[in-house]
């Protein structure tokens, strides 16, 4: 499979349009037209499941461009998979869409036809600067075979070093009546995305419905980048935790049957990622810590023990992730969280003093809990610690909406230093234990010995005391 960035922004226009001069837009270089003609055919679930994360797979035969190709939401516009042609979905897409397909099966959902006027305009050099198609499009739909949808678009495709569409060309395409499309996909325009029923006008609702779908979207993407072979480890982790903060923060706002299901299987799932998370943390913080050492005090095959050791560890903790995803279990979750995000579990009406009284609990316990553990200083109590502070961080986060911002965003900015410092605590302390198993092991291997573990061991200690130290200045406002 091949992957490509793909950046184009999308316009509408009328069937009379007239596309504007091009030849000039950019000095010093020249024009290609081509006709092309294209017929795609796009698949998906009975429900849709794919569209609803913005991912379009389709079967493309034509002039060029032929075969299969996935196209996968990016920060910077989106990624294309492709495959070679063939009659069958290829496996290795198939497996890339299985968790948003919810382990459901695909089948044709449309056929979308386009007769393309290609523009490319190139350097000097050759390079693609941009592309203009002026697309004429007729589709059906699978199950409306009859129906004709038919329209013009005109589509902008940036070359590999153009920034964005030049500013005269958005000129020239309004001017002449061009507008924006609101339809990310040419599928978008014959297939609206479902959606489930509305969102009351509450904006205690919203601001919940839309905080538990941004982390849903964000758990999504990961199990697709997963299923690349990716490691958006950490996102999804995180995506994981901020969802069940909100479950344990606000859950009693919430259906109560459904609330306390999910929450076990989110924490299954955390879980499984949190095993390759810590070796990831673990390798490239030893890593970074043998590196900044005088060479003369790294005695032995420091570095390869360590990596050899927590690879071992991590590789198994993947391949248990990979049959995890793969398994009913897990696409339960997946349809659980997608049923939420079209259909919110609000029993009863949410007012914004809840989700405040809430949140304010949150935040009085994380400050009991950072007293306790300051005052005894023992990890359970500065882990506990450490949990309740991202609770009370998220709880800002899904509340600042309906409080006065300034607190929100001070509240967020405060319990966000304390994770952030107790988790550099956490992670010193996991590091001097496992500094401690692996020294223990070199010791009885001939060609070791355990001074460079011993000296990273006392960095990690002076480490955590450190951040314990920072904690508490914090915490007295200092």
């Amino acid at each position: 499979m091949k992957d490509v960035l793909e950046r184009e922004s999308k316009w509408a226009v009328d069937r009379d349009f007239t596309l504007p001069r091009l030849d000039d837009l950019v000095a010093n270089s020249h024009i290609e037209e081509t006709p092309v003609e294209l017929t795609s055919t796009y698949f998906d679930t009975a429900e849709r499941d794919l569209l609803a994360h913005d991912l379009t797979l389709r079967r493309r035969e034509g002039d060029d461009e032929s075969g299969w190709q996935l196209k996968i939401p990016h920060s910077s516009g989106r990624v294309e998979v492709t495959a070679q042609l063939s009659d069958e979905l290829p496996h290795e897409l198939a497996e890339v869409v299985n968790g948003a397909a919810l382990g459901r099966p695909l089948s044709a959902a449309a056929r979308v036809h386009t007769l393309r006027r290609r523009h490319r305009i190139l350097g000097s050099d050759g390079e693609l600067i941009v592309e203009i198609d002026d697309d004429t499009v007729d589709s059906t739909v699978a199950d409306r075979p009859a129906e004709l949808v038919a329209w013009r678009e005109i589509e902008v495709e940036l070359g590999p070093h153009t920034d964005k569409v030049p500013a005269i060309l958005r000129h020239r395409l309004a001017e002449a009546g061009a507008r924006e499309s609101r339809y990310p996909s040419k599928l978008s325009h014959v297939l609206p995305e479902r959606s489930g029923p509305a969102v009351t006008n509450s904006r205690a609702e919203h601001a919940v419905h839309e905080y538990m779908a941004t982390q849903i979207d964000l758990i999504f993407a990961g199990d697709v980048g997963l299923r690349r072979g990716e490691e958006p480890i950490h996102d999804t982790r995180v995506a994981t935790r901020r969802l069940r903060s909100t479950l344990r923060v606000f859950g009693k706002l919430l259906a109560p049957g459904a609330v306390s299901e999910i929450d076990n299987e989110l924490k299954w799932f955390a879980a499984l990622l949190g095993d390759i998370r810590d070796c990831h943390v673990q390798r490239r913080r030893l890593a970074d810590q043998l590196n900044s050492l005088p060479p003369e005090l790294i005695l032995g095959p420091v570095a390869a023990r360590i990596d050899a050791t927590l690879l071992a560890r991590q590789v198994p903790s993947r391949n248990a992730l990979a049959e995890a995803m793969n398994s009913p279990r897990y696409l339960r979750l997946l349809a659980s969280l997608q049923k939420w995000k079209l259909q919110p579990p609000f029993e009863r009406r949410i007012r914004r003093r809840q989700l405040v009284k809430r949140a304010r609990r949150a935040a009085g316990k994380a400050d009991r809990r950072l007293v306790t553990a300051l005052h005894n200083q023992r990890h359970e109590s500065l882990h506990r610690a450490r949990k309740a502070a991202k609770r009370a961080r998220y709880a800002a986060e899904l509340h600042k909406p309906v409080r006065k911002p300034a607190r929100a965003k001070s509240n967020i900015k405060y319990y966000k230093k304390i994770q952030r410092l107790l988790g550099d605590y956490n992670d010193s302390i996991v590091s001097t234990e496992f500094l401690w198993r692996t020294a223990t092991a070199a010791g009885t291997a001939g060609d070791e010995n355990g001074f460079t573990y011993g000296l990273l061991y006392a960095n990690e200690m002076r480490a955590s005391e450190g951040a314990r130290q920072s904690v508490a200045e914090v915490a007295a406002g200092e």
